[in-house]
Order: structure tokens, then sequence, then C-alpha cells
């Protein structure tokens, strides 16, 4: 398959994006009037590359260019969940104690879900800040399922959340994480605002408000994905034997 997306990856599991749906991208038929899916007159290109300033690559289906306006880190859906719940509960906690110094929109980086993966967008350059930061951490010498996407990678692009773009940012809660499917957006970037402002980073602009700087975000998804590594390393015992346990233990049923 081509267009395999440069990337950075930690551990052994840790996953290489390539496009998807590139092959076929000019087969004939594929769409076959201007405005189609993919195509220059597409809304959601549009979107992306007019409203969000986001280049993307042409043919279908729409890809996004990695490295130039952000890059990202691709994690798994559990430990990117429970990531961001940390994250979330370090931000209302900062704005109790300092309410003027976060804006509304204050820690609101774009995050995407794809099938079992999380993409969190950071800043461009991050990947290769990844693994000097992971070693700065001591993560460095264990295994995570952790990767970085950054210059010259593709990420395909998620559906426009909303016919306007503002569509209500999707729940995050473990129904609906780790979903098979298509990208979708669980929170949006927002219209109208510079998408850098948002994201993590190493330097200053990074640390603005509440938004998490780099090295914190990377800290506790590094966390988060050991945490889970850990979870999925112990092997549950066989249906049978864990009722027969339960069964042991259990009062008799009452009619």
């Amino acid at each position: 398959m081509t267009g395999t997306a440069p990337s950075v990856s930690v551990g052994p599991s840790a996953p290489v994006h390539r496009s998807v749906g590139a092959a076929g991208a000019d087969a004939p038929g594929a769409s076959g009037l201007p405005g189609g899916p993919g195509l220059p007159g597409d809304p959601v290109r549009h979107w992306y590359e007019n409203e969000q300033g986001w280049p993307t690559v042409p043919g279908p289906p729409v890809r996004l260019s990695v490295g130039v306006r952000f890059d990202v880190l691709d994690v798994p859906a559990e430990a990117g969940r429970a990531a961001l719940e940390r994250l979330e509960a370090q931000r209302s906690a900062a704005r109790s104690e300092a309410p003027r110094r976060a804006g509304p929109a204050a820690g609101g980086f774009p995050v995407a879900l794809r099938g079992g993966r999380m993409l969190l967008l950071v800043a461009a350059g991050s990947a290769e800040e990844l693994p000097g930061l992971l070693a700065w951490l001591e993560w460095g010498a264990l295994p995570l399922d952790l990767a970085a996407i950054g210059t010259g990678g593709l990420i395909d692009a998620p559906p426009i959340p909303g016919a306007a773009g503002r569509g209500a940012v999707r729940p995050l809660s473990p129904g609906n994480v780790g979903s098979q499917g298509a990208a979708v957006w669980l929170r949006p970037p927002e219209p109208g605002h510079e998408v850098e402002a948002s994201l993590p980073a190493l330097s200053a602009a990074g640390t603005r408000g509440d938004v998490p700087d780099l090295a914190r975000l990377v800290n506790t998804v590094a966390t988060q994905c050991h945490r889970v590594r850990l979870l999925r390393a112990r092997r549950r015992p066989p249906a049978g034997v864990r009722g027969a346990g339960r069964t042991e233990g259990q009062p008799l049923a009452r009619s």
C-alpha cells in the first residue's frame, strides 16, 4: 500500500499509520463528478483547507498532511480516554483555584478516534521530541503502545463535525471509545481559531492558561499506556473456572 506515514514508534506493538484507501484513488468512476468525495470541490476538503488552513493531499479519501500545522500522538483509545479524564480533572482544579487564568476553550486541543486508537493533535515538531522526552521522563526503557506521526505523515480526515463544522463533541465514555470504523472527531477543532494556540507544546505557547504542555501530556499518556499494558497482561482464568469459584462462595439462591 502506498502512502505509508512516517512515525516514531515506542514499544514493539506501536502502530505504523498507512493511508487507507490510497489504492484505487485514481480508478475511473471512483468519483466521476467534480466536487465528489475527495476531489477539489468536496466540502470536507474545502472545510479543512479553507476554514482550518490544514493542507490535504490530492485524491480520495481526504487525508491531512501531518507535520505542517500539527503532529499526532497515536495511543490506545482506553489509555487516551483515561489520560484525557486525568487532564480534565487537573484543569478543573486549576480553574477553581484561578478562574481568571483559563479561557473558555483552554485545554481543548483536538482529539480524534479511529478504531481502537485515539489521535491526539500536538504541536508540529513534537514527533521528533518524543523519544528524548520519554527518556527524560524515565519512560524510555519500558515498552509503550505509543507512536508519534510527524513530518511527511498522513491521517484520514474525519468527517466535518456537524453540518457547519460545529457539531457536538462526542461524549468521552467507554461505550463509544474503540469502536471500529472511520475516523471521527471526539474533540473537533474550533472553526475560526488558530489551532496552534490549543496544541500541547514544549514551548511557552504550550503552557498558556491551563493548556497542558507536551511534557505533562506525554507523561500522563505514558502512565495510562503502561497501566493498560499491565491490565491486559493479567490473564483472566477461563469463564468456567471463574464461575466455579464464585459458586463456592455464593449463598444459595432464594426462590
